[in-house]
């Protein structure tokens, strides 16, 4: 299930990524007095009383100017607020309440979501300062004092925020839900597919281009199996990327990707193949999610007994650079092969989650350099000593060797061939770690 998001919001230099690296346990956001430092989105993942969830450092909220980064960076902490289950609104002890201060607590007072308010910087062990009390004048109910450089009151915080996510957020009672985005260029009928799944008009539907803004949720159960869909905007070229919502349908589609198990890319039987699709592959090729190409419409393509096979062929050519794509030819608008979609995003997601054990993957390296010698330059061959799986999604193996530069790509597919004739794999990508032998993993 995917972990609930928690958004770290309020103005430029209170202290908010101090905290966020604070909570999270490493030094994953950037830390500097000059405001404005963080200007995307950072994410991290974090625990309490056993309990995951996605922090999500933002950029600071000061009132739109018309500057153009500071616009950027108030959309981005927006589209955090839009997504969260919960947010922190850190201030500063220091500096008071302030008219900003008052501005983002009228745009969280606006979100509905649930807030704990965090006072940082009080750094001092004792009674809070006079000061302290006047934060409650932001109306976002009871502060919580905390000093993000020593971590004094973090743990009040968590408290705190985990009491505000629902247990169900957490998938405390066992439920299993598949994460599903549905992404690919506009107008492919990423919308009319959940629609078709759900049952009802979940998401507006238009030969508009472009007709979907955000990153809609549909949950649906399928044979006992919860999934959860994520429709997405169209991912459009971003020279096409022109206003402020466009660029920002961009980011909720990259966001829905990070989020998913199984990334299904749309294509437009009609139209076919194009380079935006292979784009929208390629960032979830990056992010290593499970895949599988939809070709839709299939019920209004003009074809004939080699239609079918054609296209298969051709697409296998067009996205040469994830040949373990299962394709499958469907119709959001008929539910044509909709039941076999299900089936594969099962299978998919499976894959990508895949553990293969030490010995198993050993026995296929033996055989593997016995069968192909590994290269060697200027009489220096190539040894791999052995390898080991380090994680899933996607499956990724360490490779531990003599001199690491001596083990080309040539090679490195061609094991992964040798992984997949055997195991399958089918849907997800492959990762190789290599490490010369001392290394550590």
């Amino acid at each position: 299930m995917a972990m609930p998001v928690v958004a770290v919001v309020g103005r430029p230099n209170v202290g908010k990524s101090t905290l966020f690296n604070k909570i999270i346990g490493k030094r994953l956001s950037i830390v500097d007095d000059t405001p404005g430092v963080t200007r995307d989105r950072i994410y991290g993942e974090a625990e309490w009383l056993g309990k995951k969830f996605l922090l999500v450092d933002t950029g600071g909220i000061e009132p739109d100017n018309g500057d153009e980064i500071l616009s950027g960076m108030r959309a981005q902490a927006q589209l955090a607020i839009d997504t969260a289950a919960a947010i922190i609104f850190v201030t500063d002890l220091k500096a008071g309440v302030t008219a900003s201060d008052m501005e983002v607590a009228a745009l969280l007072q606006k979100s509905g979501k649930p807030v704990v308010l965090c006072v940082n910087k009080c750094d001092t062990v004792g009674d809070l300062p006079a000061e302290f009390y006047e934060f409650y004048n932001l109306g976002m109910g009871d502060p919580v004092a905390v000093s993000s450089v020593h971590g004094h009151g973090t743990g009040d915080l968590l408290d705190a925020v985990i009491d505000h996510i629902p247990v169900e957020e957490f998938g405390e009672d066992g439920e299993d839900v598949i994460q599903v985005a549905v992404i690919g260029k506009p107008n492919a009928g990423k919308s009319s597919l959940v629609n078709q799944i759900a049952g009802e008009e979940r998401s507006i539907v238009s030969e508009i281009a472009g007709t979907t803004r955000d990153a809609i949720d549909t949950r649906v159960e399928r044979g006992g199996v919860w999934y959860n869909f994520i429709d997405t905007a169209g991912l459009r070229r971003k020279s096409r990327v022109e206003d402020t919502i466009e660029k920002y349908s961009i980011l909720r589609a990259k966001m829905a990707i990070e989020r998913a198990d199984v990334c299904v890319i749309m294509i437009d039987g009609k139209e076919g193949f194009t380079e935006q699709d292979s784009k929208v592959a390629g960032l979830a090729m990056e992010q290593g999610k499970a895949c599988i190409v939809a070709v839709n419409k299939w019920d209004i393509v003009e074809k004939d007994g080699h239609t079918m096979d054609a296209m298969r062929k051709s697409l296998m050519n067009d996205f040469s650079f994830m040949p373990y794509a299962p394709i499958i030819f469907i119709s959001a608008k008929t539910g044509q092969r909709i039941d076999r979609l299900f089936e594969l995003i099962k299978y998919v997601r499976e894959q990508n989650n895949m553990r293969i054990s030490t010995g198993k993957l050993n026995d296929i390296l033996a055989d593997a350099t016995a069968r192909v010698q590994p290269p060697s330059d200027k009489g220096k061959r190539l040894k791999i000593y052995y390898m080991t799986q380090a994680s899933t999604k996607p499956p990724t193996f360490v490779c531990f060797c003599n001199k690491a530069e001596l083990f080309h790509f040539s090679y490195q597919r061609y094991l992964e061939n040798q992984i997949r004739s055997t195991f399958g794999l089918e849907g997800t990508p492959i990762r190789f770690v290599i490490r010369e032998r001392g290394e550590k993993v």
